[in-house]
């Protein structure tokens, strides 16, 4: 299909892949995917399936924040509840893994509908402080429901097993987590092409008017908070899978920052934009202790500055993004696709 010409069925309009280019990369992306942890070493395994996890949670949260227009802060806390629901089916109950990772989205997803219960009559900044304080009292609840939870010891569960086959290294549990990840990537793609995803951008972009067309506004805002915190919780669930520990102090309040921060600096509103920000922002931190490491001989506290260096960088990238690329990485991309597309011929 050539640039600018229009479509000529509806089936071609609403298609996720309209060209053979976009196929062709597709399936290159798969392939690459397929062959990546036999090529790669154990610590870029390791990053992938990190990468892999964040991007779930962030494609939740731009779901309700770049699709739905409904700042969230709590996505962290949603990942803990998910990540604490498949712990102790782990311990205590024994169910597959599966079933696990879809019962922890379905509690984190119950839990969001009740933190979105708000949503009608604050939006905004004091819908962002109410988020805030959901998360405050989730970390309560973690810290302080000792027999479900541990308490702040936390929980410590068994590898995970799938077919009869124990998944306790990170080239194993990559078989596991990428593919997850890449059905719910696809599904949030798909989820805007029905009348549900519809629904909640036209909430976003003037909610009055979707409720003079007929949209009403409390069940969808809850339906997108539920998705949105069902996302977090399967990325809780993935994580403590990888990680096989589980406190407290695992999904801080500067998670949920870092996952807004991923939106907006890859695009919020773009399911590219909420991949390509994951994987940044996700390899920032990595990039960090590099140059942490390469300045320790000249500053002897140099390592005990990473974590509050690290929330100062999150929070510059967000400012620099909104002020110079307000839509993100996704559209970097895309005017570097139309250079190519254009090239040699100038605009």
């Amino acid at each position: 299909m050539r640039i600018g010409a229009a479509k000529q069925t509806y089936a071609a309009d609403e298609a996720l892949f309209d060209t053979t280019v976009q196929r062709a990369w597709l399936i290159g992306l798969f392939a690459l995917l397929a062959v990546f942890p036999f090529m790669a070493g154990p610590y870029w395994v390791y990053m992938a399936c990190l990468v892999a996890i964040n991007i779930a949670s962030a494609t939740g949260l731009n779901i309700l924040t770049g699709y739905t227009g409904l700042v969230s802060l709590g996505q962290a806390a949603f990942m803990g509840v998910g990540a604490y629901t498949v712990a102790w089916l782990e311990v205590n109950v024994g169910t597959p893994l599966p079933l696990n990772l879809i019962l922890g989205g379905v509690v984190a997803g119950l839990a969001g509908m009740v933190v979105g219960v708000p949503s009608l009559r604050v939006k905004g900044l004091y819908l962002a402080i109410a988020t805030i304080a959901a998360s405050v009292i989730l970390h309560f609840v973690f810290s302080h429901w000792t027999a479900v939870t541990g308490g702040v010891s936390g929980l410590t569960m068994p590898p995970g097993s799938l077919f009869g086959l124990t998944l306790d290294e990170p080239h194993e549990l990559y078989w596991v987590i990428v593919p997850v990840t890449v059905l719910m990537v696809f599904g949030a793609a798909n989820l805007f092409r029905t009348r549900i995803g519809r629904a909640f951008i036209a909430i976003r972009d003037r909610d009055i008017s979707a409720e003079v067309l007929g949209i009403r506004l409390l069940r969808f805002k809850l339906l997108s908070f539920a998705l949105s915190s069902f996302y977090a919780g399967v990325a809780g669930g993935l994580w403590v899978y990888f990680f096989r520990v589980v406190t407290p102090e695992s999904f801080p309040l500067v998670m949920s920052i870092f996952f807004l921060a991923a939106i907006i600096v890859g695009g919020m509103g773009s399911i590219l934009g909420a991949i390509l920000g994951a994987a940044f922002m996700t390899m920032v931190p990595e990039a960090l202790k590099l140059v942490v490491g390469w300045m320790s001989p000249w500053v002897p506290d140099a390592v005990a500055l990473l974590s509050p260096v690290r929330t100062i960088v999150f929070g510059g990238l967000i400012v620099l993004f909104l002020i110079f690329e307000p839509q993100g990485l996704a559209e970097v991309w895309r005017r570097v696709r139309r250079f190519f597309h254009l090239w040699p011929f100038k605009t």
